[in-house]
Order: structure tokens, then C-alpha cells, then sequence
């Protein structure tokens, strides 16, 4: 979007969001992350850290995104996407228990990872 801050294009799996919604008391719908690409499937919650480092390609062999890093989370996902309006301290504070993962950002949360096209 023309809102990106460091990156054009994130990914997140349906199964890191099932499972962070699992921990929260009320569950966050997807946009309020605001992925591009959104992955669908029986993956692991959190495949996409693995990703890193690698290419994506669509079936047909085209548009390949590379997966540049995890995605190192701001209070962004606290804001309701529709009216703009923040809406408390979660989901970032539940990130923030149990996804400070990456060794570069040791005191931010990660969720979902960043695509260069």
C-alpha cells in the first residue's frame, strides 16, 4: 500500500494468527495486522519465520517474493482498521509475551515476515 513504513509487501499465515487468537481473550480479525499476502493451510503456526532467506513463487512460476526478514511489530495492530481509532493494548501486549524472537529486535514482537518483490 502507499502506507508501508520499512517494507513493501508482509505475509502472514492464518495458522501464527489462529494460534496468537488462542491466546488472546478476544480474537483479532487478520486486517488488523494489514498483510498483503495472506497463506492458507495446515503450515505450522509461525512457518514463516523458516522462510526467511527464500523466494515465493506463484503455481505458475512467476512473481517471486523473497522473504527478507520477520516482521518486527508496532502498535499498529492495536488501531481498528476501519475507524483508526486505537483499541487497547492488545494484541501487541500477547505478542510481546511470547514473540520477542528475533535476536536483532530483542525487545519487540515479530509476527508474520517481510517481502521484497
Amino acid at each position: 500500500t502507499a502506507f508501508a513504513d520499512v517494507f513493501p509487501c508482509l505475509l502472514i499465515s492464518e495458522a501464527s494468527l489462529d494460534d496468537l487468537n488462542a491466546r488472546l481473550e478476544q480474537p483479532v480479525d487478520m486486517r488488523r495486522f494489514r498483510p498483503n499476502v495472506v497463506v492458507a493451510g495446515s503450515h505450522e503456526p509461525y512457518a514463516e519465520d523458516g522462510w526467511i532467506g527464500s523466494y515465493l513463487y506463484a503455481k505458475d512460476g512467476t512473481a517471486g517474493l523473497y522473504v527478507a526478514n520477520r516482521c518486527v511489530r508496532c502498535v499498529m495492530p492495536n488501531v481498528d482498521p476501519d475507524q483508526g481509532a486505537p483499541l487497547g493494548l492488545e494484541p501487541l501486549r500477547t505478542l510481546q509475551s511470547y514473540r520477542r524472537v528475533d535476536p536483532a529486535s530483542k525487545y519487540k514482537a515479530c509476527f508474520g515476515v517481510n517481502l521484497i518483490p
